[in-house]
Parts: structure tokens; C-alpha cells; sequence
């Protein structure tokens, strides 16, 4: 599997694992909504952390670029990582309206992340990044659930 594929079933699968919190939260199945939400979090983070520590610093030191898209992608991790603390609170506290609020704003969020990564940042790295798919599925093999 070359490591744009790995990358774009990652986001693919937590699209699915977001639609299925926001279903459960809307429908106020406050269990479902705290499994689901726990699942669709720990995806994210898992994924955050493979191109914060795995893809980013390969394509920096390939292409000499720190302060690029890499940085951008980087703070936009952040952003979504504050709106998935916001939204754990709301679920909390059990405030479906709020939940679903933060979920709005991180869903936009994450489909401009998205797009900006599988059109520009994935393809860059695959042009520049020597063994880029061995690197990324050695990463996986080493943090596998």
C-alpha cells in the first residue's frame, strides 16, 4: 500500500468514526456518543502524531522547507485538537447543542485540512521524500493498536 493510500484511509476512517459521534450525539445516546467520540478522538491523534513525527520532519529535511505547508498543517493540528477538547466537555456535560457546535466548526476545519493535504502536501511528499511509502509503513507497523 503506497503511503498516500495509508494516509487517505486514515482520514476516510475518521470521517466515518465523526459521523457516527455526531449521529449518537444528536440522537443523545450519550454512551454511544462518549464510545464513538473516544474512538474517533484516539484516530485522530494517532494520525496527528504519524505526520507530526513521521511524514512532516521526513519532507522538511528532504526539502529543506520548515516554516511551508508542514507549519500550516502543524497549527491546523492544534486548532482541531482544541475543538476536540471542547467538544469532550460538551459531551461531558452532555450539552448535545454545543457538541454538535464544535463539531460543526472542526468538520469545516478538517475537510479544508483534508483537501489541502491529499492535493498538495501528500503529492509533494511523494515527489520528494526518497522511500516515502516504506517510512510511512514501517511508522504504522512500529504503532499498530
Amino acid at each position: 500500500m503506497t503511503a498516500q493510500h495509508t494516509l487517505l484511509q486514515q482520514h476516510r476512517e475518521c470521517d466515518e468514526l465523526f459521523a457516527l459521534a455526531e449521529t449518537t450525539a444528536r440522537q443523545q445516546d450519550w454512551e454511544g456518543a462518549e464510545s464513538a467520540f473516544a474512538a474517533f478522538r484516539d484516530d485522530m491523534e494517532r494520525h496527528f502524531v504519524l505526520e507530526e513525527e513521521c511524514l512532516f520532519p521526513a519532507f522538511e529535511q528532504a526539502t529543506g522547507m520548515r516554516h511551508g505547508p508542514t507549519m500550516v498543517m502543524r497549527n491546523e493540528h492544534a486548532q482541531m485538537r482544541e475543538l476536540l477538547h471542547d467538544m469532550s466537555r460538551a459531551l461531558d456535560a452532555r450539552t448535545a447543542d454545543v457538541y454538535l457546535g464544535h463539531g460543526g466548526t472542526l468538520l469545516i476545519l478538517m475537510q479544508q485540512h483534508n483537501m489541502k493535504e491529499e492535493n498538495i502536501l501528500y503529492p509533494m511528499c511523494q515527489q520528494h521524500v526518497t522511500g516515502l511509502d516504506a517510512l510511512i509503513s514501517d511508522w504504522e507497523a512500529r504503532h499498530e493498536h
